[in-house]
């Protein structure tokens, strides 16, 4: 296994924890692929012939409705996988997939990934591991559309991005590693919803310069992001 990726896939759900034998047997299973931001790799209804896991960047899971309409299912970066169910069932993909940076994946074969399952249970476990953590990742995702108001949803994002990016101190600037549009499909909210959200947050101390928002006051945030979405400062 090269070396330059090897941290991230050893701290990957799907990889990490397999014997060093049966990795490197699963390297013969891969291909390494790069893609440029906004670049396709692949989509919604196209036959699942691959599983993926993100070596760098980022990538954007989501859904077209008949009218043309986006829901954004999921941003996923460095040592998550995705479409392993759909790929061992040899069915189409439920998603598109796009890089939302420059991205380089690691491609497994569902075909050669089978026969490998079949020769070493362990790597079954890995799969269900990793699936778990998809469904775990969707009940979190619709724990917050009915839990947490947008405002709130957003005030759980940057705090996450506070804690990432070393979130000890009471005021602190983080990143926002993705453009404002592709924050509000995450969220689940319209652009011009997460504007008035962006805004209803400098109540708490959060201040938006281009691609980072100035945190204030960490902890008046984290409170908020956890209280009841029926309080009166919530609606």
């Amino acid at each position: 296994m090269s070396s330059d990726f090897g941290d991230v896939v050893k701290s990957s759900v799907l990889l990490g924890h397999l014997p060093p034998d049966a990795l490197e047997r699963m390297m013969d299973c891969t291909t390494r692929r790069r893609f440029a931001n906004g670049e396709t790799i692949f989509l919604q209804g196209e036959a699942a012939t691959s599983i993926f896991l993100i070596l760098d960047g980022a990538v954007k899971l989501f859904r077209m409705s008949p009218g043309g309409a986006e829901a954004v299912v999921a941003v996923l970066g460095p040592s998550r996988s995705f479409a392993e169910a759909v790929a061992l069932r040899d069915e189409n993909y439920p998603v598109s997939a796009q890089a939302v940076a420059d991205t380089e994946l690691m491609q497994i074969d569902g075909k050669l990934l089978r026969r490998q399952i079949a020769e070493d249970h362990s790597l079954a476990l890995n799969l269900l591991a990793a699936s778990y953590v998809h469904l775990h990742g969707l009940v979190s995702q619709i724990e917050q559309l009915k839990a947490r108001s947008g405002v709130q949803r957003l005030a759980e994002f940057l705090v996450s991005l506070a804690d990432e990016q070393g979130g000890e101190r009471e005021s602190m600037t983080v990143a926002l590693p993705y453009n404002k549009s592709l924050i509000a499909g995450k969220l689940g909210v319209q652009p011009e919803s997460l504007s008035r959200a962006f805004a209803k947050l400098r109540e708490f101390g959060v201040q938006i310069d281009g691609n980072f928002a100035k945190i204030e006051r960490l902890e008046l945030l984290r409170d908020f992001a956890s209280q009841d979405k029926g309080q009166p400062w919530m609606r």
